[in-house]
């Protein structure tokens, strides 16, 4: 089976997006930005970040490029399935930051530290 392209992921992105409760995007003034690259930290491939950026505003950016170096020619189902767990991933971090608490982050931290004694 074929790639998911850029265009696609793109589409499929804005369809997901569309499908989940307006009010998780409330002041993510910075919207969703594909970014068709790669983005790697460490050992790690990040699929997406959420950013608070005082120019860009608050924004989610997915990592075309990193869904393609994970998933490569995995059905598109599983590519829409990783594109919305990373989208609500991502809007998780915007909806505490907006409540002042960053939870996920701590949990975050943990994991990767957990990773790394083991």
């Amino acid at each position: 089976m074929p790639l998911m392209s850029l265009k696609q992921f793109k589409h499929n992105a804005e369809e997901i997006a569309g499908s989940l409760p307006t009010e998780l995007f409330s002041r993510l003034n910075g919207g969703i930005i594909v970014e068709p690259s790669i983005r790697e930290e460490g050992d790690y491939v990040i699929m997406g970040e959420y950013l608070e950026d005082p120019g860009l505003g608050n924004l989610i950016i997915l990592y075309y490029g990193s869904f393609r170096e994970m998933l490569g020619s995995a059905p598109f189902e599983e590519w829409n399935e990783e594109i919305r767990e990373t989208m609500i991933h991502e809007l998780r971090h915007h909806v505490e930051s907006l409540a002042g608490v960053d939870d996920l982050s701590v949990e975050e931290s943990q994991v990767l530290q957990e990773d790394s004694s083991a």
